[in-house]
């Protein structure tokens, strides 16, 4: 059972790396290319190790990760990198995770109740982490809107989309240029109980894993073979 669970998931996987590189030939600009691969690629790879880790997010870094030597100087940028986010946005949670930053906003900081709007209390946050990203173009990005238990699946799910590209659309227009995935939740990934209030608030957030592109990647590895 377990093998055929593999298989599948890696069918699965395939299929899309392939759509993905239909779409992006179907597409008008180099800018856009990149975004429609970047978004299939990193929502099935995070996808694929996140129902093992139980977070799609980390999973999207766990499976960018390059280890070895050159992973190890990927990890020492990141080490700096997660430092001047906590600085710059004091009221974000910041892991480091593998050779990444993983990076967790209450969505009641960033968005009012049953709303994809960003708030304008919260627009300080968001341009911080912006104006951070911004020193570097050598990552890349996925965002996860997530929502509690209430309610029905189908609307919690609509609702996680439309955060997670509501703060995408906020970063871009702040200046990030980079692939950048978005993907909903829903309810699918809570990090508490929904049987409480402080559960579901918990629960209420939206994810952003920043993780080595392949040109960073191609430069750490540069680096280890002339060490």
């Amino acid at each position: 059972m377990r093998t055929n669970l593999r298989q599948t998931m890696l069918s699965t996987f395939l299929a899309t790396l392939v759509a993905a590189g239909a779409l992006g030939c179907a597409s008008t600009s180099n800018t856009t290319k990149g975004a429609a691969v970047g978004v299939a690629t990193g929502a099935v790879v995070g996808g694929v190790i996140g129902n093992q880790t139980g977070s799609t997010t980390r999973g999207a870094i766990i499976g960018a990760a390059l280890g070895g030597v050159a992973g190890g100087l990927i990890g020492n940028q990141m080490d700096q990198r997660a430092k001047q986010i906590e600085e710059d946005v004091p009221e974000a949670i910041v892991e480091r995770v593998g050779e990444g930053i993983h990076v967790t906003f209450p969505s009641g900081l960033l968005f009012d109740f049953d709303s994809a709007v960003i708030r304008s209390t919260a627009a300080g946050n968001l341009s911080e982490l912006a104006r951070n990203l911004g020193q570097y173009d050598d990552s890349n990005l996925m965002i996860a809107g997530h929502t509690d238990a209430v309610g029905s699946s189908g609307y919690n799910q609509d609702l996680s989309d439309q955060r997670a590209q509501s703060a995408a659309r906020y970063l871009v227009s702040h200046g990030v240029s980079r692939h950048i995935a978005t993907v909903g939740l829903g309810e699918r990934e809570p990090v508490s109980s929904n049987g409480s209030e402080a559960g579901r608030q918990a629960n209420r957030r939206v994810e952003i894993a920043i993780y080595a592109s392949a040109a960073l990647q191609e430069e750490a590895r540069r680096q280890a073979a002339g060490r």
